[in-house]
């Protein structure tokens, strides 16, 4: 298969100044247009839009239609701007509160992703934000929700338990509810889908449903307090996370879409952060099946505003006020100093394969293995720290390996087992 790079995207997670995502209740219309003017002005490309699901859907058999024209007009002063937009659907989850609405909750407690009724729900919903955005030029594309996988199981505190196949049944539905051909289709989970034994959204399910792979890079999962927040690992944990997506995947070209990154302050110095969105990005522009790039996210959450975990009132690039802080300069510098040199600095081929252990239907034997500390992240880590760039591969699929980044020699002979060996087979 013949691959073909296209110039990644730069963008932001979009939060409101002021309201955070509250302002969904009450759009202030002058104050979004103000924040995505200053979000153009860095020179990026892209919003994601993310409204909350109780206001999109108060009733399971009520869509309200003020909220999909709030939704509209976001997308629309996006374009306005210069700036695409994608949407989400399901919010869920944002910032460590849940929105979930009341025909899911207490006396009318369902499963939302094995419910019949509530799946249902979640379809006509799914379609009609699609359907109110669609014909807007700007429209990216809809990713069902965000992170909805943190529903489905520990460390939740009220999960509603499922099976990778009753989640294959969800994904397939909500999926089926956007048509083809405008816009991409895909949705996105935090990363206990690659780290967390048991977890029923599985790999495959992130790799292989959906047109684009998402990856949520956090540090603060592990990776920063094992490694250190400047460490190499950390730098290069999305990048880590990007390779392994594609290891599941059965599309080798399948782009893979950083849809959230950002330098937490629970873990790095404010000094840092500038530094580490700089080496971070550039280590992630080094994988030829990056989308893009969205950086978590627009704007600090104002101080004002309660109950928030620390460091989400300093994850922005601008300040509440809707100042640039050095670290919305240095995304900016650093995605027009990609941008400047794509084309002339092609990635190098990936030359050295680490094996993940998986049986026949991709999942893999220890989903610990993969994590920080883990005897496959161990093995990519000091492979990439060494000066290699190594690729992942499961069990069985070292015909792939040709395939997966070329060009590269014909004669594949072997991968090395990152549990059993200890040294990388190069080739």
């Amino acid at each position: 298969m013949t691959f073909v790079r296209t110039l990644p995207r730069f963008g932001v997670n979009y939060v409101p100044s002021g309201d955070w995502f509250y302002s969904w209740l009450s759009p202030r219309w002058d104050t979004i247009r103000r924040d995505l003017d200053s979000i153009a002005a860095l020179g990026l490309d892209h919003v994601r839009v993310l409204p909350l699901w109780p206001v999109l859907q108060p009733n399971r058999t009520l869509i309200a239609d003020k909220a999909l024209a709030d939704v509209r007009r976001v997308v629309e002063l996006a374009g306005d701007a210069g700036l695409d937009a994608s949407v989400d659907v399901i919010q869920g989850h944002l910032s460590s509160f849940d929105f979930v609405p009341s025909w899911l909750s207490s006396w009318h407690r369902r499963n939302m992703f094995t419910d019949p009724e509530s799946v249902a729900a979640q379809a006509a919903l799914v379609k009609a934000v699609h359907t109110a955005v669609a014909d807007l030029p700007g429209y990216l594309g809809l990713t069902l929700g965000n992170e909805v996988n943190q529903f489905s199981s520990p460390p939740h505190p009220s999960p509603m338990p499922a099976t990778p196949d009753q989640i294959s049944t969800w994904l397939t539905t909500l999926l089926a509810a956007v048509p083809s051909g405008r816009g991409v289709r895909l949705h996105a989970e935090y990363d206990a889908v690659w780290y967390q034994d048991g977890h029923p959204f599985l790999p495959t399910h992130a790799s292989r449903y959906g047109d684009v792979t998402a990856i949520h890079s956090w540090i603060f999962n592990g990776t920063a307090q094992h490694y250190g927040a400047m460490s190499g690992a950390s730098i290069r944990h999305a990048e880590y996370l990007i390779e392994l997506s594609r290891a599941f995947a059965v599309d080798p070209a399948r782009p893979v879409w950083l849809q959230e990154i950002g330098a937490p302050l629970n873990c790095l110095d404010e000094s840092d952060a500038p530094e580490f969105c700089r080496r971070a990005v550039l280590a992630a522009a080094a994988s030829d099946a990056l989308w893009g790039i969205t950086w978590w996210c627009s704007h600090d959450v104002r101080r004002g505003l309660a109950d928030f975990p620390e460091l989400e009132y300093s994850l922005g690039l601008f300040d509440s006020n809707g100042r640039v802080k050095p670290i919305g300069t240095a995304f900016a510098e650093v995605a027009e100093h990609v941008r400047a040199g794509w084309r002339d600095a092609a990635p190098e081929p990936r030359t050295t394969a680490v094996q993940i252990p998986a049986d026949g239907d991709g999942v893999p034997v220890s989903r610990a293995a993969l994590a920080p500390g883990g005897a496959v992240f161990t093995a990519w880590m000091a492979a990439a720290l060494r000066g290699e760039r190594p690729a992942l591969v499961l069990t069985g699929a070292a015909h792939r390996f040709e395939h997966l980044l070329p060009p590269v020699p014909s004669d594949v002979s072997g991968v090395y087992s990152a549990v059993s060996d200890a040294d990388a087979f190069a080739l």
